[in-house]
């Protein structure tokens, strides 16, 4: 095994694509009906089309480790991001400082880097 990509709802692609521009990512140049798919540094995430999706009853969620959560942390509260309203950065007992944000359909995103 090499990779994991995660795989995750959206209702529309512009508003999915948007939102993922504004963190950092490129999407691909493949451009598929119904499929997004975006990438960042060495990852990937791809989303697929769900238009009945009820953003309430979505539990979508990734992790991303990262190498400095401070300043993407920041980055996102800069350019007016909307954090998780339980997500706040902070040190977590397991070790990580760590953030979570939701995107515009309710999947979790969690930046997380080790406490040294």
């Amino acid at each position: 095994m090499t990779t994991i990509i995660p795989k995750l709802p959206m209702r529309s692609k512009a508003p999915t694509k948007n939102y993922y521009i504004q963190l950092g990512f490129e999407a691909s140049a493949n451009d598929f009906v119904g499929y997004l798919m975006m990438k960042k540094d060495n990852m990937e995430i791809h989303f697929f089309e769900f238009k009945d999706l009820s953003p309430d009853q979505n539990y979508g969620q990734i992790y991303i480790r990262c190498y400095d959560v401070d300043l993407i942390y920041k980055t996102c509260c800069e350019i007016d991001i909307k954090i998780h309203p339980a997500g706040d950065l902070s040190e977590k007992p397991w070790g990580q400082k760590e953030f979570s944000l939701l995107d515009p359909d309710n999947n979790l995103i969690t930046f997380g880097q080790a406490l040294l």
